[in-house]
């Protein structure tokens, strides 16, 4: 489905700041689609997902940047990181921009060669699924959130069901629009070339039926603090295995290890990231939700609610070019804040809920913070229909206004 990325005013600003632009993010998210898109003809194509030209590229480097030179786009990058060093060599002979665009998983190996062979020359954007903005075709009106007193009101609102159906259908290009048995097709097939592509690549399973259901018990927990050790036990294998299969979502973008605010000289506050799926429509499937009605009615709607809401925020910073500071917040006494975006010298508190009727003890913790940190106004992000005034520093505003 072609729709307008927010991610391409960044690429076309950051291409004529640095010789080379790399587009990272997980499979099937559309990185080549957007690139393609942003490219003018003059521009050669080249994928390593072609055995023949990836053959090339790793046999005769030279001969091969010679046959596709700049200005080239070379797609997957991640299968032949060996040539980074002859991209600098390449890029260092000229000061034009935007001579090389590539496309690549987040894969460990990849980004120490690109941190390694070409620092100061490349510019490293991001790309998530489609994020509500996209969806709407209005990508390019999407700004990097930040709380405010008035909401934007670019989207058309949507019901707490049809929110529900979103969230469960997912962002990934391909199954916007795709019926419920083909949406589960697409799933079943995108974690098996997960696995067998990316995962492989990395270490060595062994049992990859211990695998499937690291990725079931991992995404049932999406919305919820990362206790690995509970995780480790269900699925029957040892803590420093649940790590490194963790590192591995985190690496490739599949999951967002948020961190929890902390001060060395508060004691009080939990040191534990929360850990949240960057798809929710990927976290359903491995979770077990059949139906967008049954999650609606489910024990994890609250947390799912709430990963979708994480993860449009982190797209409207990432699709932007930008990044951003984020914290969560929870001391011994229970008081919560779901997210801290932290700009300026500023703390912006965001509480989320799945509720349609917001009050002011939905955000109680923003007063605990306050004695803490300064805060800036914020947010109750949930299901109300219209923006309501809580206190005179916090409004709740929907979903769809963010």
């Amino acid at each position: 489905m072609h729709k307008i990325r927010t991610l391409s005013s960044a690429i076309n600003h950051f291409s004529k700041a640095f010789k080379v632009l790399l587009v990272t993010g997980p499979r099937q998210v559309g990185k080549t689609t957007c690139l393609k898109d942003c490219a003018d003809n003059n521009r050669k194509y080249v994928t390593f997902d072609n055995p023949s030209a990836l053959l090339k590229a790793k046999e005769d480097t030279n001969a091969f940047l010679k046959e596709f030179a700049p200005p080239v786009f070379i797609d997957e990058i991640q299968y032949a990181p060996e040539i980074f060093r002859y991209i600098k060599i390449l890029v260092d002979d000229s000061d034009e921009r935007g001579r090389i665009w590539m496309t690549g998983s987040q894969q460990f190996n990849m980004m120490q060669g690109v941190t390694e062979s070409l620092a100061g020359r490349v510019a490293i954007l991001n790309l998530l699924g489609f994020s509500i903005y996209e969806r709407e075709d209005k990508g390019d009106k999407q700004q990097p959130f930040l709380p405010s007193e008035k909401a934007p009101s670019v989207l058309s609102h949507k019901t707490p069901s049809e929110t529900f159906h979103t969230i469960w259908q997912g962002s990934f290009p391909d199954v916007i629009d795709m019926g419920a048995q083909d949406r589960e097709i697409f799933y079943e097939s995108y974690i098996q070339t997960y696995i067998e592509r990316d995962v492989r690549q990395l270490i060595t399973i062994g049992d990859e039926s211990s695998f499937m259901k690291f990725l079931k018990v991992t995404a049932a927990r999406s919305g919820q603090e990362l206790d690995i050790n509970d995780i480790a036990r269900n699925v029957d294998i040892s803590s420093n295995t649940a790590k490194k299969w963790l590192s591995i979502l985190q690496t490739s973008g599949l999951i967002y290890l948020l961190q929890p605010y902390f001060r060395n000289i508060t004691k009080r506050l939990t040191k534990t990231p929360k850990l949240y799926f960057m798809d929710t429509g990927l976290a359903c499937h491995l979770a077990g939700w059949t139906t967008s009605k049954s999650l609606e009615n489910g024990i994890s709607a609250g947390a799912f609610f709430e990963t979708f809401v994480i993860s449009e925020i982190i797209k409207s910073y990432y699709h932007n070019g930008r990044s951003a500071t984020l914290y969560y917040f929870r001391d011994s006494e229970r008081n919560e804040i779901d997210l801290l975006i932290h700009q300026d010298g500023q703390f912006y508190p965001i509480e989320i809920k799945k509720t349609s009727t917001p009050t002011n003890t939905d955000i109680k913790a923003f007063k605990t913070f306050s004695k803490i940190e300064k805060l800036a106004h914020g947010n109750l992000i949930c299901l109300t229909d219209e923006p309501q005034l809580l206190t005179p520093n916090a409004t709740a505003i929907s979903i769809w206004d963010i």
